[in-house]
């Protein structure tokens, strides 16, 4: 069926400035679709955060392709303000699990977490060790870039950065999944610290911590229920 817009996308005037291409789309059966989203659904509806992780390796293509996923996300002003930093340096791996730990003790131990904060992560039984960071055979840390800056050293400003970069995080996580990984969103709070031990510019600042593998046999996770469609999704009409 034809839409008459009255003001088409791209205009003629935007078309003749800026390259467009005919976006390639296969218009599935409601029923092929429902199928499909179902199965989506039930395949994340069994990720849960792991945080007891096998050291077995893992190849650094599959990290490679889960970051090229994650890339795919729509940003502000198409600006891809991210930057995805991996390790499986024993050492760097090693420094960031100290300088976590140091910053978890003042939350878990010097009350930097309020009462209730602690009262709401207490069903998950997390405390200040992060022995999972050393152990995983990855880190990957996901930087937000404040602003844009270019070789010739001028400085650009990037939109809706934390919108663009969550999404993106978002991503990440659904193709570790998908491809069989698990990983857990870990944010020590402050991260400044990651910006010397991985050497990133003041540009950058770290959105969040994803220790990444194959989790431990036999491990386990907290039982939780999810919310109900209803309690999360409603109809104006």
């Amino acid at each position: 069926m034809n839409e008459d817009y009255e003001y088409p996308y791209p205009s003629p005037e935007l078309a003749s400035e800026h390259p467009f291409i005919t976006y390639e789309h296969e218009r599935l059966t409601e029923d092929v679709m429902l199928d499909r989203s179902e199965r989506f659904y039930e395949e994340m509806n069994r990720r849960r955060s792991i945080r007891m992780f096998s050291s077995d390796p893992v190849p650094q293509k599959l990290i490679e392709t889960a970051v090229k996923t994650a890339s795919t996300a729509p940003s502000g002003a198409h600006k891809q303000p991210w930057t995805f930093v991996a390790t499986q340096d024993p050492e760097i791996k090693r420094k960031i699990r100290v300088a976590a730990e140091k910053e978890e003790e003042k939350n878990y131990l010097e009350n930097r977490m309020n009462k209730e904060w602690q009262e709401a992560l207490a069903p998950l039984g997390t405390d200040h060790h992060k022995e999972f960071l050393e152990i995983a055979p990855w880190i990957v840390v996901l930087f937000e870039q404040r602003y844009e800056i270019r070789p010739d050293g001028k400085t650009l400003k990037n939109y809706y950065v934390k919108e663009s970069v969550g999404t993106a995080a978002g991503l990440f996580i659904a193709a570790l999944h998908h491809m069989g990984l698990a990983t857990l969103t870990h944010t020590p709070s402050p991260m400044k610290f990651l910006n010397k031990i991985l050497n990133r510019p003041e540009n950058e600042r770290p959105f969040v911590l994803f220790p990444v593998g194959y989790p431990l046999e036999g491990v386990k996770v907290p039982d939780l229920k999810r919310k109900d469609l209803p309690e999360i999704f409603t109809t104006v009409l």
